[in-house]
Formats: C-alpha cells, structure tokens, sequence
C-alpha cells in the first residue's frame, strides 16, 4: 500500500430543509486514496455523489451542515478547523474541486488572467502581478492550452475550453488532491477525450497528488481511475478496482448501472441492456433496512429490516448486501443462464 494522502472516516453530512427536516446526502462513508492514485465515485442522480465532494473538503455552506465523521489530508484533520483557516490553508492547496458545470464557473466580466489573480491573492495577497502572469503562463503552456486564452473573457471560449481553464485554474496551487464532479458531462465526443487526457497529465506532471473523479457513467470510470466506489442513497454499496468492479459487480445496485449502459469495452459489448425499476429512496425518512430492497429483484424479507453494513473480502473490495458472495453469484450465473 502507497502513503494515504486522503482517509475519510465515517463521515455524515446533511442537508437541513427550510422545515428543519434532515436530509442525510452522506451517510457514514469511509474512504482512503492514496499519492499517485485515482478513485472514481459512480452513482445516478441524487445519489449523494456531489454531496460528498463538497463534503470532502471541510467548508460547509447552508442548507449543508457536517455531522460527524473525519477528513484527514496528509495527517491533517480539517473537520475541526475553524472556516476561514480550511479556505486559506486547505482549498486550494490541499485540497482542489472542480465543479459541475465548470463551464459557468468563471465570472463572465473578468478576462481569465484576472480570475486567476483574485484566485492567487485569496491565499497570498503579496504575490505580484508579473509572478502570476508568467507562472499561469508556464501552466497553460505545459498543458496544452494557448498562452492567449489568458487575455480572453469566457464568451470568447468555447465550452471545452472553459471546461479545460477551470480545470487548470483549479490545480495553480498544486493540490494533494483534486476532486472532478462531473467534469466530461455537456461535452462532445472530442472535448471530453481532451478534458479526460488533460486530467491525466495533471498526475503523470506531479500538478495534482491524486484524484477523485466523480460521474455517473460507471464505465467511463475503467479508463480513467485505479479503484471505483459506488454510491447509492448516501451510502456506499460496493468499492472495489476500477477492473472488479466494472467487468465483475457484486451489489445488485452495482451490476444494474452496468446493464443499462451501452459499454464498449472488450467483453462487455453483446451484454442485453436492463434497465433499474423503481426510484431512490426519499432520504428524509430511508428504510431501516437495505437501502436498494424496494429495486431488488433480489430482495428477501430480512433485506427490508436488517441493518445491512459493507462486508469486507480482501480489504480492498467490498460490498453492501445481505447475502453471501457465493450465493450472490449463483443467483446471477442462474439469471444467466435463464436468459441464454
């Protein structure tokens, strides 16, 4: 095992309705990424995936509001710093997001190099102007993007562009980790190869320690990161390799976002598509027990009362489920052969 630069314990984030209801968007996820490694987050919509992102780096605005659990970087706590010291010592520098729809993210009235001074300033007003200049520069240069965008208002750039100026702005402070919520959605083909290969550079040039990228296109996942969580109603239910878990799912959840996507990979092409019935729970008030019961077609009595927890097999790969790895097997290798 390489040196964990991100180990997340048991963290619980809410959201608190304007009726004081609360809505448990991450509940009690647990996750380590070490240097030099990637981890995909999967999930449809409202799984709790951006929640978690922005959860992850300790800087809460309502209606989110931390709960409990610890955000440690590089041996460091952030959950129990006070806000203006998380956004001047870890956003940024320890820590980076890129947000969905990254596109919208630059201030319309400002020429790129402008945004990038205020960026720089926020954390050490004293850097001068030519520094910045000739640093963001040197970035965009070694990045692939034409020192000239500098100069240019976002209208003038077309949505790859931008997507690929936030994605730079996002790491001038070299982050031990970077944190891409979505960041090839509203895309074409060519932008989102360009933003995927961009992303890599960032690592293999040491501009980023490592990386959490976040969609919910789970096969996107086998290309671009080592290991792969998914998520479901604010839990997860199954973590793994990028391989185990794209080409050999174990949580119904899991195997079901599989087969209802058109996958062309080697081995996955001629695979009948399926779709999930049903929708996610309202996480206002979730069943007590599994989560996923209620979409199940492989849902057992117990499975809607039982407190279901993630059930170690190697250390690195898990799941959350009821049943045995082996009978959960034998259910699929049967379904299998029925549609044969």
């Amino acid at each position: 095992m390489g040196k964990v630069i991100l180990e997340v314990k048991e963290l619980t984030t809410k959201y608190i309705t304007r009726f004081r209801e609360d809505i448990y968007a991450v509940d009690h996820v647990s996750l380590r990424v070490e240097e030099g490694k990637s981890l995909g987050i999967a999930g449809e919509s409202g799984c709790g995936k951006s929640t978690l992102a922005l959860s992850l780096m300790g800087y809460y605005f309502a209606p989110l509001h931390y709960t409990s659990g610890e955000i440690v970087i590089a041996g460091r706590n952030i959950t129990g710093m006070k806000p203006d010291d998380v956004r001047k010592m870890v956003l940024g520098k320890e820590i980076a997001y890129i947000p969905q729809a990254a596109m919208n993210a630059l201030n319309p009235t400002q020429k790129v190099i402008s945004f990038i001074e205020d960026v720089i300033h926020a954390h050490d007003p004293s850097v001068g102007k030519k520094e910045i200049h000739d640093n963001a520069r040197g970035m965009f240069e070694t990045l692939g993007l034409p020192a000239e965008v500098l100069q240019k208002y976002p209208v003038e750039l077309s949505g790859g562009m931008k997507q690929r100026v936030v994605i730079a702005v996002s790491v001038l402070l070299l982050p031990r980790v970077l944190i891409a919520d979505e960041p090839s959605s509203a895309l074409d083909v060519t932008s989102q190869k360009m933003v995927i290969k961009m992303l890599r550079q960032l690592m293999e040039i040491g501009f980023v320690g490592s990386m959490i990228f976040i969609t919910h296109e789970l096969p996107l996942l086998y290309n671009v990161t080592d290991e792969i969580m998914v998520m479901y109603a604010g839990q997860i239910v199954e973590k793994g390799t990028a391989k185990e878990v794209v080409f050999d799912p174990l949580h119904p959840y899991a195997k079901g976002l599989m087969g209802s996507i058109i996958v062309p990979e080697q081995g996955l092409r001629n695979v009948k598509l399926t779709a999930i019935p049903g929708v996610p729970p309202n996480l206002k008030n979730p069943p007590s027990g599994c989560r996923f019961a209620e979409r199940c077609k492989y849902v057992m009595p117990e499975c809607k009362t039982n407190s279901i927890g993630l059930r170690d097999l190697d250390g690195e790969r898990a799941y959350r489920c009821i049943l045995p790895e082996k009978e959960l097997r034998a259910l699929y290798q049967r379904e299998v052969k029925t549609n044969a």
